[in-house]
């Protein structure tokens, strides 16, 4: 994967979900989203993250934004 010269960050929601044995659809209604919102955040395909919707998956799974966000600097490898 190609590394962004500002670094990248990661959406690590698969992770939390699987931590919390909780499904995307119940995310989905807990959090009250869209189903294909939370795949795209699962995915990495967020372009712009939305402070409304990373709070209510905070909320939703009662955890930290640096749960949920990591921030990966340039030139640093890493294998997803």
């Amino acid at each position: 994967m190609l590394q962004d010269r500002n670094g990248r960050i990661i959406i690590k929601l698969t992770q939390l979900l699987e931590d919390r044995k909780m499904s995307k659809n119940m995310l989905s209604h807990r959090a009250e989203m869209q189903r294909d919102q939370i795949n795209h955040y699962c995915n990495n395909k967020i372009t712009r993250l939305d402070v409304d919707v990373l709070a209510r998956i905070c909320t939703t799974l009662e955890c930290s934004i640096s749960d949920l966000l990591e921030y990966v600097p340039p030139h640093e490898s890493r294998e997803d």
